[in-house]
């Protein structure tokens, strides 16, 4: 294991405010550790000689050297018992005492002193504001929950510690075991990148879950999983998934790309399965920790029931598995071994008089063939079967062929003693068939996680500096958004755009139309008024006879519209064919934990109304842009569906590498559209923007770089 490995496995545990007294935290504490940890117990209290018949220590430094200290003391004895156990050399705590940061004011600033200290003696601090810690192999619960957990080869973190205690208290009901448990809290020192991080080291843990109601650091999580999920899984329940904080987002792409799809897209790039409740969370933990990956996706059912024979097969219709389509060899040999009123066809059906040996050659077979990667066997009970023998015959089988099996023994007392078998060889038995394909299904999806590969973004040759000065006019004027006017920016970054100019006078608009072959598009230049077509400032396909006057009315509509509105001017530009093409959407909507979020999708002025979108946390490389191309559902135009030319596709995926190349070179860029970018057989070409800019992280930005 890596930095964190004393923290699980000390050799001795001080409890700083250990008392005696009936109720309190701090003898909860001391009883849990005493209680079945392998190690050594110190109680630290100054105002006691002995606490629960073991000696007890005024400090941290007066006592024998520990490798942890569980700190229990009110809140402000807390950075001087952080400092006390610094000096003493002791580099592991654990803060259960609340009152910082979740309570505000005097608690936040508490929370950064505690930070400072941490930083000072290079602490590991767990929390403040934690239910505390287990570790099951040594039998260590640094916790005041009630009970601890049974050992396994799960690990599990969560933010909330009420959550804890709630879950352990139906594990262990339900005999699902724990390597390490850790109850987050405030997250002032160690977060959750940190244990994903210690985990993935640890070959003791087979799967990683928690359960998260923030991240951090939302880039550093991404790399840190990413790295893990090559060979241990991360399951995790995110609560929250219905923030509003994208309300207040001014461009397109903030509108539809708020937290939640932060969260989706983070967690799907660094390769974490996301459940949507505690169900599925262990769901899947209990078939990831025990089974081996599928080869491929086809899954046979074996049942004697029809209709929940039925209900496993809708259920694999509905997950990313498929139905496996049997060999002749199986079915033929299924005919010569199953009744003739049985079905051999995938689900088998073994008919309800089915004994154990019907149901082990019946999977047998069907684990032998192969287009099958996995199995469900699915049961009623019946008077001529035994629940313990089948899963005992199912365990056979899977061992056998080396393919995941997974059951479904429907009941209530027959089933549990059967669960009891296989939970023994790592079998979960489940009683919804939903939930067994479930389990599969998520061995499947950590398959694809463990195959993928992700390029490294592309570096193009840019002009970065023609790049900062475009930004820096944000910077010194009052306004901080941009619009058309700024176009240069997207030219700087490689980024086509049609022929045109701004101008500030109508002969000066008529002088510009003029030199651009064919009619011009014309559209006023205001950065207070985002929806231009809403009000009338954009025409389409003017004459060159018609442009004095096309100018006059634009700047006429806008006055009448806002009266108080910055009118820059109007620009006049290339008409582009758009009989051809397609209009699409690139946005960045920069998220307060994973930085910057790429949007793309289908664009023009029916954008927020179709939402058909993909989204990405940036930097990404060509594949993961392409991937945004293929998901939306408009991708068939830009194949060219129903007889139209393809648009140039390769072009798009470039032009989303390129805007992540700039929002990542500039954190000052909190928002930007491109709307529409236009995709046609020829290539692509930005026809507007609109962004946002924060002209402080831009003057912090030149300053650190200068």
């Amino acid at each position: 294991m890596g930095r964190l490995s004393a923290l699980f496995d000390p050799q001795s545990v001080a409890v700083v405010g250990a008392t005696d007294r009936e109720g309190a935290v701090g003898r909860a504490i001391l009883e849990n550790l005493r209680d079945e940890f392998d190690g050594e117990v110190v109680p630290i209290n100054p105002t006691r000689e002995a606490v629960l018949g073991l000696e007890c220590y005024t400090d941290v430094s007066s006592a024998p050297a520990v490798d942890l200290a569980v700190v229990v003391v009110p809140p402000d004895a807390v950075i001087e018992t952080l400092r006390d156990a610094g000096e003493a050399g002791t580099e592991n705590v654990v803060v259960i005492t609340a009152g910082f940061s979740e309570t505000g004011g005097e608690g936040a600033t508490r929370e950064r002193e505690l930070r400072a200290v941490a930083d000072e003696y290079d602490l590991n601090v767990v929390g403040p504001n934690s239910l505390g810690i287990m570790s099951t192999p040594n039998g260590m619960n640094a916790t005041f929950g009630p009970e601890n957990a049974l050992e396994g080869s799960i690990s599990f973190m969560s933010q909330s510690g009420a959550f804890i205690t709630a879950v352990l208290d139906w594990a262990n009901e339900q005999e699902i075991g724990f390597q390490d448990v850790v109850s987050l809290g405030n997250k002032a020192v160690l977060d959750e990148t940190d244990f994903v991080r210690e985990w993935g080291d640890d070959p003791d843990t087979d799967v990683i879950i928690g359960y998260l109601e923030g991240i951090d650091d939302g880039d550093e999580f991404i790399d840190a999983a990413r790295e893990v999920t090559d060979d241990t899984p991360i399951v995790l329940v995110k609560s929250g998934r219905t923030d509003a904080g994208a309300q207040a987002a001014s461009s397109h792409t903030g509108a539809i790309a708020g937290s939640e799809r932060a969260y989706e897209a983070g967690l799907e790039q660094a390769g974490v399965i996301r459940a949507n409740s505690v169900q599925e969370l262990f769901d899947y933990a209990r078939a990831l920790s025990g089974l081996p990956e599928p080869e491929h996706d086809g899954v046979a059912v074996v049942t004697n029931a029809g209709g929940p024979g039925v209900l496993t097969t809708d259920a694999v219709g509905d997950s990313r598995l498929e139905m496996a389509t049997f060999t002749d060899e199986t079915i033929a040999a299924l005919t010569e071994t199953m009744p003739e009123e049985a079905n051999v066809y995938n689900p088998i059906d073994a008919i309800g008089d089915a004994d154990v040996e019907r149901f082990g050659e019946a999977l047998d077979t069907a684990l032998g063939d192969p287009n099958v990667g996995s199995a469900v066997v699915v049961s009623a009970p019946t008077a001529v079967l035994k629940y313990d023998k089948l899963a005992e015959t199912v365990i056979e089988k899977r061992e056998d062929h080396d393919t995941p099996v997974v059951t479904c023994l429907m009941g209530g007392e027959r089933a549990r003693a059967a669960e009891e078998v296989l939970r023994e060889f790592g079998i979960p038995n489940y009683f919804d068939p939903a939930r067994a394909v479930s389990g599969l299904d998520a061995l499947a999806r950590f398959r694809e996680i463990r195959e993928r590969t992700v390029d490294d973004p592309e570096h193009f040759d840019v002009d970065r500096e023609r790049a900062r000065e475009i930004l820096a006019r944000a910077a010194r004027r009052d306004d901080n958004r941009l619009g058309v006017e700024s176009m240069e920016l997207l030219e700087a970054y490689g980024i086509p755009t049609p022929d045109g100019e701004i101008v500030d006078d109508p002969e000066r608009a008529r002088e510009v139309a003029e030199s651009i072959e064919g009619d011009v598009v014309m559209k006023i230049v205001s950065p207070d008024i985002s929806h231009k077509s809403d009000i009338g400032g954009v025409k389409v396909g003017v004459a060159d006879d018609d442009v004095y006057d096309a100018y006059e009315d634009l700047v006429a509509r806008a006055r009448n519209y806002q009266p108080d509105a910055a009118v820059l001017g109007v620009q006049v530009q290339e008409l582009v064919d758009l009989d051809t093409a397609t209009e699409t959407i690139v946005g960045v909507n920069r998220d307060p934990q994973f930085g910057p979020l790429l949007l793309f999708g289908l664009g023009g002025i029916f954008v927020e109304i179709l939402e058909d979108t993909s989204v990405r946390v940036a930097p990404i490389g060509a594949d993961e842009a392409r991937e945004m191309v293929d998901e939306i559902r408009a991708a068939p135009l830009l194949r060219g569906a129903r007889g139209r030319e393809p648009a140039d596709v390769e072009g798009v995926v470039e032009t989303i590498q390129r805007l992540s190349q700039l929002v990542t070179d500039f954190p000052a860029i909190l928002e930007l559209d491109v709307n529409p970018l236009v995709a046609g057989p020829d290539g692509v070409q930005a026809i507007d923007l609109r962004l946002t800019v924060d002209a402080e992280t831009l003057e912090t930005d030149d300053t650190e770089k200068a």
